[in-house]
């Protein structure tokens, strides 16, 4: 049975740990607000250049990119692929960091011949602790991030691709459904398949206008591509990040529910070592008066025998 010095001591250590899990939470909470609030600003952008995607396809007809599969034709299969993997920068956050590990090694199963390119220090320490090969690491930090990281890497990936050397590009994330569930997503980036833009009946039946495009339709695609690209990656981004913070606050709440139960039982620990240490101080103050009477109750009656004698 422990003293009451060390119940004493585990109940401070437990406060002070439930003070950082708190802070902790209040934290990534902060953060997650943000994070959300700067994806809902860029979100109607990248949504008005989806639709211009739609709306080339639609005037123009057949339109040849080397961003899209051709019509009719067949999936890809060999060739090396890039993966472009988003992991955090530390723990911390439950399962978060071990599910996106965990598809990046289903995909390096199905296809050897993948190159890796990876943002968070977590992805890093790993892939260099199994030794695991990766082709580049991003080195800013995946907290806060940015549309310019975000071209940054598309412009890596894009170079890549435009010389051959990738016939794919993955991109493996974190996908924050709602605040209660998150689903880490292995999404091809690159080529489209053109039914990922086609247009609804809705936008079929509508007039169409004719365009001219300078100084072909192809170079304009291409490059409004490339912004989309960008937003892609930046969405994914902040998804992951979002899901992070999200996965965080999850884990300290779960955290500080445990501290409040484990406080719980030592305070009941505590009080009932206490009490059994009151209940032995009571029993021996007892025992010591009931000694001290018989004692002067035998002193009382030798003293009597002794005057009867004398």
């Amino acid at each position: 049975m422990a003293s009451t010095k060390e119940i004493k001591d585990r109940i401070q250590s437990v406060r002070e740990t439930r003070k950082i899990t708190n802070a902790m939470y209040l934290i990534s909470s902060t953060k997650l607000r943000r994070a959300r609030a700067e994806l809902e600003q860029t979100r109607p952008y990248f949504t008005a250049l989806r639709n211009e995607i739609k709306r080339i396809f639609r005037t123009a007809g057949n339109v040849d990119s080397r961003y899209f599969y051709p019509e009719r034709s067949e999936e890809i299969e060999a060739g090396t692929y890039a993966a472009l993997v988003i992991t955090a920068d530390k723990g911390l956050a439950g399962a978060y960091n071990q599910n996106v590990i965990k598809e990046t090694q289903k995909l390096l199963s199905e296809h050897q011949d993948t190159k890796l390119f990876v943002v968070g220090e977590y992805g890093r320490h790993y892939f260099a602790q199994h030794r695991i090969p990766v082709e580049h690491s991003f080195l800013y930090t995946a907290q806060n991030p940015t549309m310019a990281r975000a071209r940054e890497i598309c412009s890596i990936l894009l170079e890549g691709f435009d010389q051959g050397q990738f016939k794919k590009i993955f991109i493996i994330y974190t996908d924050m459904q709602s605040s209660l569930s998150s689903e880490v997503r292995s999404t091809r980036l690159l080529p489209f398949h053109r039914t990922y833009f086609a247009s609804t009946d809705r936008e079929r039946s509508e007039k169409q206008q004719s365009f001219s495009f300078v100084p072909s339709v192809t170079v304009v695609l291409d490059s409004i591509m490339q912004s989309y690209i960008s937003g892609f990656i930046y969405s994914a981004l902040i998804d992951s990040f979002c899901s992070e913070q999200n996965a965080r606050m999850r884990a300290m709440d779960s955290a500080n529910k445990n501290a409040e139960k484990l406080l719980s039982e030592l305070s009941l620990s505590f009080n009932r070592e206490r009490q059994a240490l009151i209940t032995q101080e009571i029993t021996e103050v007892s025992a010591g008066a009931r000694a001290q009477r018989a004692h002067r109750t035998i002193s009382a009656q030798l003293h009597s025998g002794e005057e009867q004698e004398g």
